[in-house]
């Protein structure tokens, strides 16, 4: 077994299929196919099962994937811990995030840290929800992650660096059908039309908490991707509570954007990987120690 089988088998399974794993390595697929029948035999396992045209993980395969990404980020640990003797002049960041804090605080940790580190680059994936943020890191998709729940997290075999605590507002465009006051009270929506995310979700969870205390909403739209709520509530289509990151950009689109009255939080921390960093991590994991909150109400 060697690292290029290894990075062959990743490519599969992040690309779903050995035609798109090839074509993502530039290689010829029966090259990538000869080289993981190699591997197997090695093994003496599958690694997967043809169905038709398609391939499906074994349950030996599965097993497979963290180790894999392991050695992978062990290698690039080992040669990155060398450059590192000549100053962190290269290498990757690679964490995962959640939509609300991948606005901020990302926007500020990624200038700050690319102010001392130009060479390096921040690369964040997506996720939707805290579980999926601890799995993917856990699973070594990425080394950190970037997560807003309702209170803080413990998952087991991870760290957890609180970061901070970012309210919800209610955004909207400006006229008669924005309710007065700052901060809104929760009351005073009664009558509105929300633009709300899928059910699972903290913004979701404001939403409910409002309905649940008694307040006449209708519930617009039902939108998974929190990049089309703003769109929609500058369309007129209604209006959206959403976390202090997006308050800056709504501002900026011509939007309102108050606090609620009882407030409501997501609490934002950035979880990183139990086995050692890369030098690239553990140089953003040291700048978001010393980061300091933005304020968002401006």
């Amino acid at each position: 077994m060697d690292a290029r089988q290894l990075e062959y088998f990743l490519a599969i399974v992040d690309n779903e299929g050995f035609g798109r794993a090839a074509q993502k390595l530039h290689i010829a697929q029966p090259s990538l196919s000869q080289a993981i029948a190699a591997l197997e035999r090695e093994l003496g396992v599958p690694l997967f099962h043809r169905i038709g045209r398609g391939v499906v993980l074994s349950d030996a395969g599965a097993e497979l994937v963290e180790p894999a990404r392991q050695v992978l980020r062990d290698l690039r640990t080992a040669r990155s811990t060398m450059d590192s003797l000549k100053g962190l002049r290269r290498g990757r960041v690679e964490l995962v995030t959640m939509p609300s804090p991948g606005i901020e605080p990302l926007g500020t940790l990624t200038t700050q840290f690319l102010r001392h580190h130009p060479g390096v680059t921040v690369s964040a994936a997506a996720a939707f929800t805290p579980d999926e943020v601890v799995e993917q890191v856990r699973q070594g998709v990425g080394e950190l992650g970037l997560v807003g729940a309702p209170g803080p997290l413990r998952p087991p075999g991870l760290d957890v660096l609180p970061l901070e605590d970012q309210p919800f507002v209610l955004v909207g465009r400006p006229g008669p059908s924005f309710p007065d006051g700052d901060p809104v009270p929760r009351a005073a929506l009664s009558g509105t039309r929300l633009i709300a995310s899928p059910a699972g979700s903290r913004m979701r969870q404001v939403v409910d908490d409002i309905v649940a205390a008694g307040t006449d909403v209708e519930i617009a739209a039902e939108v998974a991707h929190r990049t089309s709520i703003l769109p929609l509530v500058m369309h007129g289509v209604g209006l959206a509570v959403l976390p202090a990151a997006w308050a800056p950009l709504a501002r900026r689109a011509g939007a309102r954007a108050v606090r609620l009255d009882p407030p409501a939080h997501l609490h934002i921390a950035l979880l990183s990987r139990a086995a050692p960093l890369t030098p690239a991590a553990r140089a953003f994991l040291a700048t978001a120690r010393e980061y300091t909150p933005v304020d968002l109400d401006g």
